[in-house]
């Protein structure tokens, strides 16, 4: 059955009727909230939850709508809360409309579309109070409020969904990070993860310098920015500080040509090496990732190659990444203007199991990152694991809330 011939099934031939949201709902201002004592009550912005205070603006279900921020943040709350003035509660006609049912038509809407701010998007209410709101069987209020009902049962059905995915991701992140924590844990004093004692079944593990277990640790560069010839037409992609966020580099925003490496200190890094944040805002410095394809880097970056027959780069990401709050410490200070260099780096040390027996040393290590590979694709792969799993079941809600709510518009007068 396609979308449309379900919503007939569902309307039944009923009329729909497009009234203005001024008529089903009454637009209520936020309060500041600074003076009002800790409590269990939260309190709303165009963000989202900002606190908790101990009194309510507002007992009843509603739907909040931002005046001013983020614009398109739409809430249904059910609990009493309180609302600041970057954001409107609405005092909803309960035998007109469903607040969950008014709360998913709104969340269908471009709400950017009405924007009226010059600068900081705004969302006025005379604006919001002409939005039409389509009221099914207006004339038999029992039918209608039923017709509501079982769209908003459908919808709700996709968003529990959604949030059940979301929930079980953020467990698998937790039970990730305990496992990379404990698959890496090889201080002599401490108990080592089971697995980890059994994979290495009694062999040495040596904690070796960055310097001696690394090819080469150099830093790049930036062509100058001012010569088009260093940029334009570039076919060597060219890492910047930010990316080390990827983790995973699969490609870069922006590319050198030759006569931009050759004119600058800017370096070719092999795949499969790994780069390190130098300095960066916030906290990008310390951070680190692993290229997939041959790359160059700014001076911000350091890049790490290894020995292939010896090292698995991969296994010095993953152990690097649980390094992340230690690497801010060594460098000079933790505050944003803090930065690693490569003498730190090169004299930081990794442990390296069966140093003195490459063959074994590497199927330890390849283990090891086989089992965090398989965790990273369930958390964090967009084409694969959750994410995906999630990010397909929004685009479903998006599908059916739209086509739900596709009745037919009112002609517009002449």
């Amino acid at each position: 059955m396609s979308g449309l011939s379900c919503l007939e099934k569902l309307l039944d031939g009923v009329e729909v009727e497009w009234t203005e949201l001024g008529e089903i709902a009454k637009i209520k201002h936020g309060k500041d909230w600074k003076n009002l004592e800790s409590g269990a009550v939260p309190v709303y912005g165009s963000g989202g939850v900002m606190g908790y205070v101990n009194k309510y603006s507002y007992d009843k279900p509603t739907v909040l709508i931002p005046r001013k921020g983020t614009i398109t943040n739409i809430f249904y709350v059910d609990i009493p809360f309180w609302n600041v003035d970057t954001i409107y509660y609405t005092d909803i006609a309960t035998s007109k409309i469903i607040p969950k049912y008014f709360y998913h038509f709104m969340k269908s809407l471009n709400l950017m579309a009405l924007d009226t701010g010059s600068g900081r998007p705004s969302l006025t209410q005379a604006i919001l109070n002409k939005l039409l709101i389509p009221i099914p069987c207006p004339d038999n209020p029992e039918k209608s409020l039923a017709i509501q009902s079982e769209i908003v049962r459908i919808l709700d059905a996709f968003t529990a969904l959604t949030n059940e995915l979301t929930n079980e991701l953020k467990l698998r992140k937790q039970q990730y990070n305990y496992y990379r924590e404990q698959l890496l844990s090889f201080d002599d004093g401490s108990t080592k993860f089971a697995y980890l004692e059994k994979l290495l079944d009694g062999a040495e593990v040596e904690w070796k310098v960055l310097g001696d277990v690394a090819k080469k640790i150099y830093s790049g560069g930036t062509p100058d920015t001012k010569k088009t010839e260093y940029w334009e037409g570039g076919t060597f992609p060219w890492m910047s500080s930010g990316e080390v966020n990827l983790k995973t580099v699969k490609e870069t925003e922006k590319y050198i040509t030759e006569a931009g490496l050759n004119n600058s200190s800017a370096k070719l890094v092999p795949k499969n090496s790994v780069v390190m944040a130098l300095a960066g805002q916030g906290k990008t410095r310390g951070k680190v990732a692993r290229t997939r394809i041959a790359l160059t880097t700014n001076q911000s970056l350091a890049a790490l190659t290894f020995d292939e027959k010896k090292i698995n780069s991969d296994y010095i990401f993953y152990f690097l990444e649980t390094q992340y709050e230690s690497l801010r410490q060594i460098s000079s200070g933790n505050s944003g203007r803090g930065g690693l260099n490569l003498q730190m780096i090169s004299a930081y040390k990794v442990p390296v199991p069966c140093p003195n027996n490459p063959e074994k040393s590497l199927a330890i290590q390849s283990e090891i990152v086989r089992i965090l590979d398989k965790f990273d694709t369930l958390t964090n792969s967009i084409s694969e694991g959750l994410p995906r799993e999630i990010e397909l079941r929004k685009k479903q809600y998006e599908h059916y809330r739209n086509l739900l709510f596709s009745f037919p518009k009112p002609v517009a007068d002449n």
